[in-house]
């Protein structure tokens, strides 16, 4: 399998394949054998399946962060915030009430369902994302589903937590619903926020502006992991989102010297990790398929997933982009690229492991389904639209001349 991820992305340019989607079906084909008897259902290993979730995404969260050359900046920014402010909320609450009216979840964990379906994946949205460091491969489509995967997973969080909150019965109490506000959204985004960017700013001095010219010449790309761990680490002593400190941290090490060679070798090694974190887990996502993951889907769970993918992501992403000036296909492609994936195991994992919701085999059916349609849909479809996207920008360049340019240096 190591040898796969090294050799597959290479073979896969020239067929509609992904290297997620030839892992699932591995992982289908091994377990489905009978030769294992490791059962990976991650309702069994609920524990591992959070931790190891966890570990991927934070990963990925850096390597995102360290992709993306534009600075931060309202205007610049303005896909990002668009997708962030609108279309997330807005998914969150179209997909709850489907598990609510549709699914007949309790309120908590249709609430569950609908935060687990919030954030576009950065795990598997890496074939939609920005290129390595100065590749100049940033169009507005790449940046703006690169930097809303890596700001929407922990944006996401204080949803989760409104669930578990409500299958404890705390939405009828006033204490408890401050207590959410306050400490689950303020707080805990503010100290992510903070922590991320302290430890960015540190680790960016140390290895570009220290008294010895930088020691980025006496490191390696294992730093990128030194510093996913470290503000991970600390935002979550400080009681804040290390998910968002992660990433925050990434783009301040990009912010203090940001044409430095050293960001490629960073972004190479933590690309490295992810992947192949992300072998072993579709790989165990393959062979918890096999082993009957899906078992309790009915036909009414199976619509109601694909109107997630097809309906509710992209309408929410229309909408999103009302009035943003970007051409149709541009606004087409962001709504409709919003990958589900390792993100949404780790917050549905993640929630039933901190709460009460009662018998959750159906709504891991459900969420599996989702998962499994988004690695086949988006894996087979993402690199042919964003190649005939560029295509289109390189023969007609006026009309698709990004709405938002690059900001400057300080994010005008």
């Amino acid at each position: 399998m190591v040898l796969l991820v090294s050799w597959a992305p290479v073979g896969l340019k020239r067929v509609p394949l992904t290297l997620a989607i030839l892992c699932v079906a591995i992982g289908v084909a091994v377990f489905s054998t009978g030769l294992l008897a490791f059962d990976p259902d991650p309702r069994t290993w609920d524990t591992a399946t959070e931790r190891l979730t966890e570990l991927v995404v934070i990963i990925s969260l850096m390597g995102a962060g360290l992709k993306l050359d534009r600075p931060p900046g309202w205007r610049s920014w303005s896909t990002t915030w668009r997708l962030l402010a609108v279309a997330m909320p807005l998914t969150i609450a179209a997909v709850a009430w489907l598990g609510w009216a549709g699914l007949g979840f309790s309120l908590a964990m249709a609430l569950l369902f609908g935060a687990s379906m919030a954030p576009t994946d950065p795990v598997l949205a890496s074939d939609v994302q920005c290129g390595p460091p100065r590749s100049g491969d940033e169009d507005e489509v790449r940046f703006g589903l690169t930097s809303e995967a890596g700001l929407n997973d922990a944006l996401a969080f204080p949803f989760i937590h409104l669930a578990i909150l409500a299958a404890a019965g705390g939405l009828a109490t006033q204490g408890d619903l401050a207590d959410w506000f306050t400490i689950k959204v303020g707080w805990k985004l503010l100290a992510g926020l903070g922590s991320g960017w302290l430890v960015g700013k540190v680790l960016g001095y140390l290895l570009f502006r220290s008294r010895r010219g930088g020691l980025s010449k006496l490191a390696d790309g294992l730093i990128a992991l030194a510093a996913t761990l470290i503000a991970y680490s600390v935002a979550e002593m400080v009681h804040g989102y290390g998910f968002l400190a992660v990433f925050v941290c990434a783009v301040a090490i990009r912010g203090t010297e940001r044409e430095h060679d050293f960001h490629q070798e960073m972004h190479d090694f933590s690309d490295q990790i992810e992947r192949l974190l992300m072998m072993l887990l579709l790989v165990l996502f393959g062979g918890a398929l096999a082993n009957g993951l899906l078992s309790s889907l009915t036909w009414t769970d199976a619509l109601i997933g694909l109107a997630v993918v097809f309906v509710i992501r992209p309408v929410a992403g229309l909408i999103a982009m009302v009035g943003s000036g970007q051409p149709w296909r541009e606004r087409l492609l962001l709504a409709f690229l919003g990958i589900r994936g390792v993100g949404s195991v780790y917050y549905l994992a993640y929630g039933i492991n901190h709460g009460d919701f009662g018998d959750s085999e159906r709504l891991w059916a459900v969420v599996g389904f989702i998962i499994l349609v988004s690695i086949l849909v988006h894996g087979v479809t993402a690199t042919p639209l964003l190649a005939r996207l560029a295509r289109r920008r390189g023969s007609f360049p006026a009309a698709a001349a990004p709405a938002n340019p690059r900001g400057s240096e300080n994010g005008d």
